[in-house]
């Protein structure tokens, strides 16, 4: 994913916050390969894994990869409780990386 755009995610990412960022996932995952990254958020619940899993779909179906780096231990054991994690592709140590 050499060629792919970096969508940096900061501050908090959570219920409230999250709405203002779909779009801008779902434009660049629809524009080609998207790199995710989590490692500047100050915050974050199972709407990040739901904006995530979106970005995702919209990727997959514009025929494009995803990859999400930086996300929180916290995160990553709520996907592993919901039964998701291994549905995320992880670059820096989670599944699929």
């Amino acid at each position: 994913m050499d060629k792919a755009a970096t969508l940096t995610l900061e501050g908090p990412l959570t219920m409230t916050t999250a709405r203002r960022h779909l779009d801008d996932g779902r434009v660049l995952a629809a524009a080609g390969d998207l790199r995710v990254d989590c490692s500047a958020l100050t915050e974050s619940d199972s709407a990040t894994l739901a904006l995530l899993f979106d970005w995702l779909r919209v990727a997959r179906r514009a025929g494009h990869r995803l990859e999400v780096r930086g996300l929180a231990e916290g995160l990553r054991s709520l996907a592993e409780l919901y039964g998701v994690a291994d549905l995320l592709p992880m670059q820096d140590g989670g599944p699929h990386s």
